[in-house]
């Protein structure tokens, strides 16, 4: 009888979810029977979004969030499964995907993230770390030093948790948004969880990238065959939302490219304000403007955000090494 009643209570609040959720902020959808995506809720908290595998005896998820953000998946994921979360995947080490850590591990979960990030995380920490405590009351409340980094790394690509149930693969396509991107799939359901590599609308950040091989990143992700994509921002999609970012990247770099060739300078093409860039002159074709500018047609979310991406790409091209080389040392 109390399997029966547990079973009964979750298919209700299951199908609570499927009438009201449709991948708004704070609520789980599930994507495939399993495989929840999670929207976070980034205008008011700065959460990303996550995704939770379920497995045979535990369950994974993607992207480690901020604390308070972690903290609101735990609660969300308790009320459809009572299964423990035994590894938590950290797509990249940005603040809003990887400072949730401590909040997981203190639960017995592991974190795992490629070499990479943790290499990315050696380069720009504590320092980050601190910037954020001052304006985040959830990472200061934590009291520690610096952020926890992955309990686990992988080089070798793709690393497999697999059991009874499910496989889950574990890809590493090379330096696009990060040196330590990792992209989660699951090959039987088609499922494929993207991080910042692949964003749904206007949510590049250049800050760590490797801007003219990022295209070549999202290329090698499309070889899987993928029918639901889930990004750590923005609405989930299926595997146009991979092209739509390819084009973007490559359609940036095409227009600062002929810019430069043309003799502009980076003052003509990029306004400043305070040291930082506010707008530009560069315009990419409209359809990928709405998309990845002005979010469907509105004024940008982030408004210095593609004059930062213009700034990037033309210091990535004339001094010829990655952005995040440039930003970031070696």
């Amino acid at each position: 009888m109390k399997f029966a009643h547990l079973v009964l209570v979750v298919w209700l609040v299951l199908a609570g979810f499927a009438m009201t959720a449709d991948g708004q902020p704070g609520t789980l959808k599930e994507i495939r029977p399993g495989v929840w995506f999670r929207e976070g809720d980034q205008k008011t908290f700065g959460h990303c979004n996550n995704v939770v595998i379920e497995m045979k005896d535990y369950l994974i998820v993607v992207d480690a969030n901020y604390p308070s953000g972690a903290r609101a998946l735990i609660s969300d994921v308790m009320k459809v499964s009572s299964k423990p979360i035994k590894y938590v995947i950290d797509t990249h080490h940005h603040s809003t995907h990887s400072y949730g850590n401590p909040i997981f591990t203190k639960m017995g979960a592991i974190t795992i993230g490629h070499i990479g990030m943790v290499e990315e995380m050696n380069r720009s920490e504590p320092k980050e770390w601190q910037q954020v405590s001052k304006r985040r009351k959830d990472v200061a409340e934590l009291n520690l030093p610096g952020p926890e980094p992955p309990k686990q790394t992988f080089s070798e690509t793709p690393y497999v948790i697999s059991d009874s149930s499910r496989l889950v693969q574990l890809h590493y396509f090379g330096w696009g948004h990060t040196r330590g991107d990792t992209f989660v799939y699951l090959p039987k359901e088609r499922v494929l969880c993207t991080g910042d590599a692949v964003p749904n609308g206007p949510h590049n950040d250049p800050a760590n990238a490797w801007i003219a091989n990022w295209p070549n990143q999202v290329a090698a992700a499309q070889k899987l065959s993928v029918a639901h994509v889930l990004p750590a921002h923005g609405k989930p999609g299926g595997k146009e939302l991979l092209e739509g970012q390819r084009q973007f990247l490559l359609e940036l770099y095409k227009a600062v490219e002929v810019a430069i060739k043309s003799g502009k300078t980076l003052d003509q093409l990029v306004t400043m304000k305070n040291g930082r860039p506010v707008s530009t002159s560069i315009q990419l074709p409209k359809s990928i403007m709405d998309v990845y500018v002005y979010d469907e047609g509105r004024p940008p979310k982030f408004p210095t955000r593609f004059a930062t991406q213009v700034m990037a790409t033309y210091l990535e091209i004339t001094q010829e090494k990655p952005y995040g080389e440039i930003v970031g040392g070696k």
